[in-house]
């Protein structure tokens, strides 16, 4: 009970969020960032225990020969295609989503991870309005959007 009250406290864990996802009994897409990556997850619950189904790192787009930043829009697109591709080959269809304690901003890398999930075939239930746009995602922004094409033309294939 001790150690409940002290992630609820430290801001980690909303107890009530997360009972409400575990009574769905889907498998939840997590989709977490670390200061230099994006990292997603397909998470089964069963009895209070938690299991990783399939695992992707933004890092993991190297071998696809992506060499800039790990933690953008495209990136966390690109992240959101492999998570879903790992998640087909496991038989996995649908999932929920689960940005824990983020503060949920329209347009975020966190909802361009579910954009790429969804968009490789994933099933996720989330309104189309908070995604980021196209030109964000293909990173029109950048001098190296050409670059960024080619690449999510090729995993998207």
């Amino acid at each position: 009970m001790k150690s409940i009250l002290k992630r609820k406290k430290q801001g980690k864990t909303d107890y009530a969020t997360r009972m409400n996802l575990l009574k769905s009994k889907t498998p939840r897409l997590v989709i977490r960032k670390s200061n230099r990556f994006i990292i997603a997850q397909i998470v089964e619950s069963k009895e209070a225990q938690d299991k990783t189904i399939s695992y992707a790192n933004s890092k993991e787009l190297s071998k696809e020969g992506w060499t800039f930043s790990f933690k953008n829009v495209p990136a966390a697109y690109l992240t959101g295609i492999l998570i879903a591709e790992k998640a087909k080959s496991k038989g996995i269809k649908k999932a929920i989503l689960d940005l824990s304690r983020y503060t949920s901003s329209k347009a975020s890398k966190l909802y361009a991870v579910a954009k790429g999930a969804i968009d490789n075939g994933l099933e996720i239930n989330c309104d189309e309005k908070v995604f980021p746009s196209q030109n964000r995602i293909y990173g029109e922004h950048t001098k190296n959007s050409e670059k960024i094409k080619k690449i999510i033309e090729k995993l998207t294939k």
